[in-house]
């Protein structure tokens, strides 16, 4: 019986981004799914493990935790496979993957968000595009994405030449972005085009899109 677990949704961002960083540390982990569409993360169970109703939450022993971010840089932390690690021990060298998780954060993340609302969720419930907003989120990501072209000139990927809980971090949004006509946004940089088409090769992030695949089967 898997030690860990992840009570979450398979719609959810930040749910994958867990699961791609469980992948990619090749931890045994048992899926716990919420449903999102029932309110079961506003109910008193799940309340009692995350108090703001959200998912996911990640369980490894004794220890709970929730928010994405937090859980995939201790979860980096503690289980890096030598030579393989996705942050840096180096305090120096992780400030700088520092600087770049709060950029997806803050940054990448609002306006992608925005394009996957307008442009796939929106429309998947028979509703029509707000073009305005489009035109707003397309502005807002482009000059994100011109950062990054910057940034890709100097290292492989985002932070440094090495792959980081950075790049795991953008995973879902750009798989997202990719599936619309947003994703011009990226095709039309060469080296956002790169590096966006490298990591959604990964194998973790292929095992994280078989789950999906089954779960909706």
């Amino acid at each position: 019986m898997a030690v860990r677990k992840v009570y979450g949704s398979l719609n959810s961002p930040a749910t994958l981004k867990v699961l791609a960083c469980l992948f990619e540390h090749d931890l045994d982990f048992e899926f716990v799914p919420v449903n999102l569409d029932a309110g079961e993360q506003k109910k008193k169970a799940f309340l009692s493990m995350n108090p703001f109703g959200e998912v996911p939450v990640y369980e490894d022993s004794d220890l709970k935790q929730f928010e994405s971010r937090a859980i995939i840089r201790c979860m980096a932390h503690e289980n890096g496979k030598k030579g393989e690690e996705l942050i840096y021990w180096n305090a120096r060298e992780q400030a700088i993957v520092a600087n770049w998780v709060d950029v997806e954060d803050h940054r990448f993340e609002p306006p992608a968000m925005k394009l996957i609302f307008e442009l796939v969720i929106k429309p998947n419930n028979g509703l029509a595009p707000d073009q305005g907003e489009v035109a707003e989120a397309e502005a807002k990501l482009g000059n994100i994405l011109d950062v990054y072209e910057t940034q890709l000139a100097k290292f492989k990927y985002l932070a440094s030449d090495k792959y980081t809980i950075v790049d795991v971090l953008h995973l879902p949004n750009l798989h997202s972005l990719m599936g619309t006509p947003a994703k011009k946004l990226i095709e039309s940089r060469p080296r956002v085009r790169a590096w966006c088409a490298e990591i959604l090769a990964r194998p973790a992030w292929a095992k994280v899109l078989e789950m999906k695949h089954k779960a909706q089967a």
